[in-house]
């Protein structure tokens, strides 16, 4: 890794030596002779490392430091020193040298020093850069991500979060389906009002129909008083269906009726309640499956399914893992006793290997074990579970027109989606009848493969 090195020295021959080592390891170089030409040459040739000599006329190697760390504190200074002179080098760390070396050295060891300091300064500017990027405000910042599903998915939000209409968010367990409901009511009409959370599957259905529609007094033998339920909690606001594609069949029906005639019988009541609540509701099922299959009502997937938000799996996402996990080390990092501030290079690798089957949830859970067990000020590989520290991709073996090369099974997936869409021309109903898949999954496959195709 190339970098920009200014040398600072007073004497001619040895800038000359250390500039020519410099270059032959593949940097570019700049000189001066004295701390004030060293300023002057910081202003427009921007360095990334500081090599600077201890001794100097016209100010020392610790008045450099000082210097370069009021104006220019991300940039790493190696100071050199003479051998045996270690109360110099403590005083030169605590000035702000990132390191030093001793006189005499030779060129490789110098290189080695210098070669470290680049790897230092590229993970700071990484870490600012995710630091930046986690603090960015505006609409949806409470979704990090860049990649282009995250992208797509946080302009189809912010396109329906005006609306009043009834939005269907679908995806994996640990995905972040609340995270985008929330989102979706914080910056919609309805922001001023409540924001009401339910998840369907948690619930026996008898409670679940007394938590959404509530009771009257007497209804049950626990109903010593009257509850208005979630449905006239949420009013004004924002009523959240999480896991709607578990709700039994019996309340399905009774949802069913709720949202058509936008009122609410009681539990054991005579009389009707109005509501005025937005919903939103969300699975990790697949419902056209489970409309199919009978389980769940075809009516009321037509009900709620009038905008549909996918969220993809964090597998697809790229980078934005990394950036998730800068998120939530930001997060935990104020529980440890260390100054934790990003992550080294081997923790990043893993991360980005790992296929993350339990979605940002998992990489959550991952990052505040990590900062637990931390000993350095940034997270290393051995500081993540094991699962992820060991985890190989599984590969399998595919023809290709003119050799055979090793693709992952997702890849293998993907490959055979794009061939059968080709081989349908572009029409997505063939294609779904072809793969045995619903539309619905097409579809979805297709956002996260990036296609565009207008064809059905």
């Amino acid at each position: 890794m190339s970098a920009r090195i200014l040398v600072v020295d007073d004497d001619q021959a040895t800038r000359r030596l250390i500039a020519l080592g410099l270059r032959g390891g593949g940097h570019e170089v700049a000189a001066a002779s004295s701390v004030a030409e060293a300023t002057e040459a910081a202003r427009h040739f921007e360095p990334q490392i500081v090599l600077t000599d201890l001794n100097m006329t016209g100010g020392s190697g610790i008045d450099l430091c000082r210097q370069f760390g009021d104006t220019w504190p991300d940039v790493p200074i190696i100071v050199v020193t003479a051998f045996g002179s270690m109360a110099s080098a403590v005083e030169a760390m605590r000035a702000g040298a990132y390191d030093f070396i001793t006189k005499p050295f030779d060129i490789e060891a110098l290189i080695l020093v210098v070669d470290r300091a680049v790897q230092h300064h590229a993970l700071r500017s990484e870490v600012k850069r995710l630091r930046a990027a986690v603090g960015q405000a505006g609409w949806g910042d409470d979704i990090l991500g860049r990649s282009p599903a995250v992208l797509e998915m946080r302009a189809m939000l912010e396109r329906v979060s005006s609306s009043e209409a009834t939005v269907l968010i679908t995806g994996e367990t640990g995905t972040g389906k609340e995270v985008a409901a929330r989102s979706l009511h914080y910056h919609g009409r309805r922001r001023t009002g409540p924001f009401v959370a339910v998840n369907c599957s948690a619930l026996p259905e008898a409670l679940l129909e007394s938590e959404l529609f509530g009771h009257v007094r007497g209804a049950f033998t626990d109903a010593r008083s009257n509850r208005p339920g979630m449905f006239v909690e949420a009013d004004r606001g924002t009523l959240f269906l999480d896991e709607i594609g578990e709700m039994p069949q019996a309340v399905q029906a009774k949802l069913l009726r709720a949202l058509e005639e936008r009122r609410v019988r009681p539990v054991g009541g005579d009389g009707e309640v109005p509501f005025d609540a937005r919903i939103v509701a969300a699975t990790n099922r697949d419902l056209e499956q489970a409309v199919q299959s009978g389980e769940f009502r075809e009516d009321l997937f037509y009900r709620l399914n009038v905008v549909h938000v996918a969220i993809p799996p964090l597998r697809s996402r790229g980078s934005d893992v990394l950036l998730l996990a800068q998120h939530f080390l930001t997060q935990f990092a104020g529980q440890s006793p260390l100054d934790i501030v990003g992550l080294s290079e081997s923790a990043a690798e893993r991360l980005l290997a790992y296929p993350w089957p339990g979605n940002i949830r998992e990489l959550r859970n991952a990052v505040e074990r990590a900062v637990a067990l931390a000993q350095f000020d940034h997270l290393r590989a051995e500081d993540l579970p094991e699962r992820i520290r060991r985890f190989e991709p599984r590969h399998v073996l595919v023809a290709g027109d003119d050799l055979e090369e090793l693709v992952s099974l997702e890849e293998v997936e993907k490959r055979y989606i794009l061939k059968v869409m080709q081989a349908a021309g572009g029409n997505k109903s063939l294609a779904a009848q072809t793969l045995r898949v619903s539309r619905r999954t097409l579809y979805r496959k297709l956002g996260e493969y990036g296609t565009d195709s207008q064809h059905d």
